[in-house]
């Protein structure tokens, strides 16, 4: 019976389902994330193998380019969840939000990933009832991804580990906020088909062939997936500037993911314009 009245039991009680909330929290990633590489195998595989054209490019560049993008997503959530103190880090509301991260993705990248073995696109695809339902629910579930990613930089802000470095807890805070509000802008400014009509294209040749190596954007005018491009990696480039601030000018580390944070808005920003007024990025 004193089991019941005695603190030291319950606070252990309380630590152990703490630890495996967080536990469940990470494995939710890690699933996620070998989900996205299981599917990137057969997709390699396959942009060797099939001939198929979309948009006049393989069919399957669409989905392998999203498998590492989410997977980079997934992986740099997990890596920022130590910084967030350890109550909070193994709370609900943090396995919450991984657990809609990694739904999302999964959701996300397998509908792609379908489309392209149908030869069929996945965005910008209304032509039947089926997929214009679809391409509707896939933008709800960026979105709720996005959030997750949010929600994740708000917690590492407001409620950092008390030894966590200044310039990784601010990068990576700021980093996924900063990140996920503009990574949102950028989306919905690319899925209206309000600039420029549907697609990615805004104005010159409405093909991906002969786009910039190694990411496809247009050569022949504006390519709204340019500014979506570098806003989605601001959460990845801050994080990366606080690691560096910390090992190499730890004093400078508030001042400098200040001065990235400008730099990464200000990039987004430029390439949204330049994307808009129908010119290139190179």
């Amino acid at each position: 019976m004193t089991l019941f009245f005695d603190d030291r039991f319950v606070s252990a009680q309380a630590q152990e389902g703490l630890l495996a909330t967080e536990q469940r929290a990470r494995r939710l990633l890690v699933v996620g994330m070998g989900l996205q590489v299981a599917l990137a195998i057969p997709s390699l595989i396959a942009l060797g193998i099939d001939d198929r054209l979309l948009n006049d490019v393989s069919v399957w560049i669409k989905p392998i380019k999203f498998q590492a993008s989410l997977l980079m997503m997934l992986a740099t959530i997990l890596l920022l969840l130590p910084v967030i103190e350890a109550r909070t880090r193994a709370g609900r509301a943090v396995w919450l939000a991984c657990l809609i991260a990694v739904i999302t993705a999964t959701g996300e990248i397998l509908y792609i990933t379908l489309q392209a073995a149908r030869g069929r696109a996945s965005h910008f695809n209304l032509d039947t009832p089926v997929e214009a339902v679809a391409y509707s629910v896939m933008g709800v579930g960026a979105a709720l991804l996005v959030l997750s990613s949010l929600a994740i930089g708000v917690s590492i802000l407001l409620r950092p580990r008390a030894d966590a470095p200044q310039g990784l807890r601010l990068g990576g805070g700021w980093g996924l906020v900063l990140g996920s509000i503009a990574t949102l802008f950028t989306a919905f400014a690319l899925g209206s088909g309000e600039i420029g009509g549907p697609g990615h294209w805004v104005g010159g040749v409405r093909t991906d062939l002969g786009g910039l190596p190694l990411f496809g954007w247009s050569r022949t005018g504006g390519d709204l997936r340019v500014p979506h491009f570098f806003a989605t990696h601001i959460m990845q480039a801050l994080p990366i500037l606080g690691l560096l601030l910390d090992r190499l000018a730890p004093r400078l580390a508030r001042a400098g993911i200040l001065i990235g944070a400008f730099v990464s808005l200000a990039v987004v920003v430029a390439t949204f314009a330049q994307a808009v007024l129908g010119q290139p990025f190179l």
